[in-house]
């Protein structure tokens, strides 16, 4: 299990009053207890082309000004996925910044985690005119008729980068995922990104399936190679660095493939949709799953992509769902404003926050839960009412029970333990509440629990 702290780096910085990723205080990097690796988002050399794109785009403009009212000039810095070079942004601190970093970093015993993006890349990358194979090529025509599709660069047509169900990005640059030469790159530069860093977070990594890219671009792709993109890629990178942490963004249920493939996590999307928008009986149905699968899954109730939480699972139920997937199997993801209950869903384009203030109460909850750590067996229980699951290690008993719901509850969960013949103390782990229990009645009858609307027991078990 891993717990992961995704940060936004420029913004971050700004928000710090420090230049570059080298003078990043020490007590900063100390603040980050509870975690194993840090996830530095846009470290990469930002694209002065894709920059211009966004100036030039009226609804991007609007989305600027409703997430950051006082927007000047200087807080446009562009996309952290219109990638421009694979080099630290000098902007941020050049590659020594990054090196400091990581060096901080493990000094506390985290890993330092990094961005790639298969698909894409600025349409200003020396790729561009240097390996026009590497890209999907169209015609003076298909730029003609599609001018939002399609761009000049040199005397070749370049499409711009899409996935299959929304219209072309149109600052980024569409990478061909079939043409051998483009797979032999991509090779090259994880290799070079792995000696910067402990793993690499890859952005819609499914993009980049036979099925999916060669459905996207059909004829214009060439034709399809045998193997799929990653594992040859993997296994290149893995031979040099064994233990290197690869993270799949995943959608369109292609999680299990993408493990298959070689990823150690791939992102949960499917349980935060249920969490966000469902119930109890639909969470509880979702945790069905194979352990063998759900061990590499990454849960999240907030990332850069999604609204923030504070938003998107307002109050109680915010919490119930943090609570969810702290204690379940598998790896979790935080993401830095998280705790401190920010609203706004800061573009990626941006490299400032507004000013908000902290809720408190909700930081002290976060700093409360993000230090559970889970240990020995997970198992489910299949009580109706509520979401019940235990962890059960040599020493160690837990269990966890959620009233995922918008009214009190009153239930009954059996323990999956014999408990008859001893007294039982359950304590709360979250807020210091103890409770001595008969284990006869445990056994008979199993513990009564009574738990308000979007309640939650973090409880140790012990005789």
């Amino acid at each position: 299990m891993t717990a992961v702290y995704e940060i936004n780096t420029w913004p971050w910085l700004a928000g710090l009053g420090v230049r570059g990723l080298a003078d990043v205080p020490a007590e900063v990097w100390d603040r980050l207890i509870g975690f194993d690796a840090v996830w530095l988002m846009g470290v990469w050399e930002r694209s002065p082309a894709g920059v211009a794109v966004a100036r030039g785009d009226a609804g991007l403009q609007r989305d600027f000004r409703a997430a950051l009212p006082d927007l000047s000039g200087q807080d446009l810095v562009g996309s952290p996925y219109c990638v421009r070079r694979y080099q630290v942004d000098e902007r941020l601190g050049g590659a020594g910044g990054l090196a400091a970093a990581r060096a901080e970093l493990r000094k506390r015993n985290l890993k330092l985690i990094l961005d790639y993006v298969p698909n894409h890349v600025a349409p200003d990358h020396p790729a561009v005119t240097e390996h026009p194979g590497w890209f999907i090529n169209g015609t003076a025509e298909d730029l003609a008729a599609d001018p939002g599709g399609w761009f000049a660069a040199g005397d070749r047509v370049i499409a711009r980068g899409r996935d299959p169900y929304f219209p072309p990005w149109p600052d980024v640059a569409q990478l061909n995922a079939f043409d051998p030469g483009l797979r032999e790159a991509t090779a090259a530069t994880l290799l070079d990104i792995a000696g910067q860093c402990d793993g690499l977070r890859c952005d819609m990594a499914m993009l980049v399936f036979n099925d999916i890219f060669g459905g996207t671009w059909g004829d214009r792709a060439g034709p399809r190679p045998e193997a799929e993109f990653w594992p040859g890629i993997i296994a290149a990178l893995r031979a040099e660095h064994p233990g290197f942490l690869l993270i799949a963004e995943a959608y369109w249920d292609t999680e299990w493939e993408l493990q298959r493939q070689g990823f150690d996590l791939c992102y949960d999307k499917r349980l935060y949709d249920r969490l966000a928008h469902e119930d109890a009986a639909s969470v509880r149905d979702h945790l069905r799953a194979g352990l063998d699968y759900q061990n590499r899954l990454l849960r999240f109730v907030e990332n850069h992509d999604e609204p923030r939480a504070a938003t998107a699972l307002p109050g109680p139920r915010g919490k119930a769902a943090a609570v969810a997937i702290a204690t379940l199997p598998g790896s979790t993801l935080w993401h830095d404003g998280q705790f401190e209950g920010r609203r706004v869903k800061l573009p990626v384009f941006l490299g400032r926050y507004p000013d908000e203030p902290v809720d408190e109460d909700l930081r002290d909850f976060y700093d409360r839960l993000v230090v559970l750590k889970d240990a020995g067996r997970w198992h489910l229980l299949d009580t109706p009412d509520v979401l019940a699951w235990t962890w059960e290690g040599r020493d160690s008993r837990h269990l966890i029970v959620i009233n995922f719901a918008a009214a009190e509850i009153w239930t009954r969960v059996r323990l999956p333990w014999s408990s008859a013949g001893e007294r039982w103390r359950l304590t709360d782990l979250l807020d210091g509440r103890v409770f001595d229990r008969d284990g006869d009645e445990l056994a008979r009858d199993g513990l009564v629990v009574g738990l308000p609307a979007w309640g939650f027991h973090v409880l140790e078990v012990r005789s």
